[in-house]
């Protein structure tokens, strides 16, 4: 059994599979749990979860490693800002503004800024197939953030929670791009830090939620909600996405981020009933074409 265990976890396309399905599953949990719980409380609780059971569990590993990840604590409170908190609150406000179809498929926005981040900031070589695959990406966003309406982009008139939602990606990516070089600790222990982070950076958030009056006691539905969102989307999801970028490098795994919309808008149909539009397959057969592209140009450098 572990022998199976430590082969699955050593497969990136799996490992970047099952993170992608946490990930479209925690576009539809924002979307049944608004009204359910107010945003902020979401953000704060879903990582105090996180935090008791990381810290509950191995404090022993995290205290051994106190020196490397002090070393790093910058670098480790952006990334847990920016990363976790900023982009899990802008994620749980857009679902208040868009759809969970729409939530979903404008997450390929994440492997297209990653590329690009990539390109600029690290200077990683990108060959004509990953710009063609950026460029349909970047199309698929446009098709999603317009309503299928291109006309739109002159009009500027878009959803507010698709650029909230786009906003959120840009700092995701940045996320991504960070761990190139995180702290060699295990990923757990690094995972722990960021938590933390990530939980005491939205206490602020919650604060000013209850103090506007807007924050409110989740139902039951919306701790079951919570609870899934706590174990699924931010432990298990960030642990294997971590897990796939030390296996194929941060623009590889990002690209596989494309697969989020696939299971997002099936999971957004079967279970919330959401209507799917013409233009939301178009932007998904565009995305895919864009993921595919990417991975062969990849594959190809990689030999």
């Amino acid at each position: 059994m572990r022998f199976l265990a430590r082969w699955l976890f050593g497969q990136a396309w799996l490992v970047m599979a099952a993170t992608s399905f946490f990930w479209a599953a925690n576009g539809v949990a924002s979307k049944m749990v608004a009204g359910q719980m107010s945003p902020m409380s979401v953000v704060c609780l879903r990582w105090l979860i996180v935090c008791m059971l990381l810290w509950g569990s191995m404090g022993g590993q995290i205290a051994a490693c106190r020196e490397q990840l002090m070393q790093a604590k910058w670098r480790i409170v952006l990334m847990g800002l920016f990363g976790f908190t900023a982009f899990n609150a802008l994620f749980y406000l857009a679902a208040y503004h868009t759809s969970a179809v729409n939530i979903t498929l404008l997450q390929s926005a994440i492997p297209a800024f990653v590329l690009l981040g990539a390109a600029l900031l690290q200077g990683v070589k990108i060959g004509p197939l990953q710009v063609g695959g950026l460029l349909l990406t970047l199309v698929s966003v446009a098709l999603i953030a317009t309503r299928g309406d291109l006309a739109n982009i002159l009009s500027l008139s878009f959803n507010l929670g698709d650029i909230l939602l786009l906003l959120a990606c840009l700092f995701y990516a940045g996320f991504t791009l960070a761990l190139r070089d995180r702290p060699k600790v295990p990923g757990l222990v690094f995972f722990s830090a960021l938590a933390v982070v990530a939980f005491v950076s939205s206490v602020p958030l919650l604060a000013t939620e209850i103090a506007l009056g807007q924050s409110y006691w989740p139902s039951l539905k919306g701790w079951l909600i919570l609870a899934f969102i706590a174990l699924g989307p931010s432990l298990a999801s960030q642990m294997l996405f971590m897990r796939g970028v030390e296996l194929i490098g941060a623009s590889r795994a990002g690209i596989f981020t494309n697969l989020v919309p696939i299971f997002g808008a099936g999971l957004a149909v079967l279970v919330l009933h959401e209507e799917f539009h013409f233009y939301h397959a178009l932007a998904l057969a565009l995305g895919l074409v864009g993921i595919s592209l990417s991975e062969i140009s990849a594959r190809r450098r990689a030999r």
